[in-house]
């Protein structure tokens, strides 16, 4: 088994020895969900307010794990097999990062919950950006329009141009830290634009590359 899939099997293995360990110091009632502004306002029991995340993160770990036997055009995966397994550790990481903010909180920790999860959103931005760049196409990373899964060159645009965009949207969310009262809409707002942008730029893409071929 490869280095990066057991060190992403040891992230899930934290993430349920975390809520095992704090589950007995635990309300009954947790803070499970916070606003725009970084204040409390959803919760669960203790069982699933504890569980829940570590329960997804196996399950996200089990389904990056099918994918490459899966796909369709899984030799392609191949082709960029190592940065998708890193991204799997970063995703995992992600998930354990808020793990841990949400026990902090329930343990009686306070802080901004948006502004403390900016660098989190940075960093898995801007790892999303570095795995587009070089994802070749498939049916289940990437850009997957009709038009990137119909053209490979289309596959190619979109995907160069994406994890430019990824990576300055992980850039702009970084500023979460410094300017906490608007740290969602810097992470929000460029990444539901640039998403938008790049899925229209593919269809556009299509349409320029079939008329010079029509033209040929």
């Amino acid at each position: 088994m490869k280095k990066s899939i057991i060190f992403a099997l040891l992230i899930v293995l934290a993430s349920f020895g975390v809520s095992a360990y704090f589950y007995p110091q635990m309300p009954e009632t947790v803070v499970s969900h916070w606003d725009i502004n970084g204040e409390a306002n959803g919760y669960m029991s203790k069982f699933w307010g504890l569980f829940l995340m570590p329960i997804i993160s196996l399950a996200i770990f089990l389904f990056f794990l099918a994918i490459p036997k899966i796909d369709p055009l899984k030799s392609n995966i191949e082709k960029f097999r190592k940065y998708f397994d890193a991204f799997i550790v970063v995703f995992l990481l992600f998930f354990l990062y808020v793990h841990l903010l949400t026990a902090a909180w329930n343990l009686g920790a306070r802080f901004n919950m948006v502004q403390f999860m900016s660098p989190a959103f940075s960093v898995l931005f801007y790892c999303c950006g570095v795995l587009l760049e070089k994802a070749q196409r498939n049916w289940f990373i990437g850009i997957r329009t009709p038009w990137t899964i119909s053209n490979e060159e289309v596959w190619g645009k979109t995907h160069r141009l994406a994890g430019k965009l990824f990576k300055i949207a992980g850039i702009i969310a970084l500023g979460g830290l410094i300017l906490p009262d608007a740290a969602f809409y810097l992470v929000i707002f460029p990444i539901l634009f640039f998403s938008l942008y790049i899925t229209v730029y593919s269809y556009w893409e299509y349409k320029n590359i079939s008329r010079k071929h029509k033209n040929l």
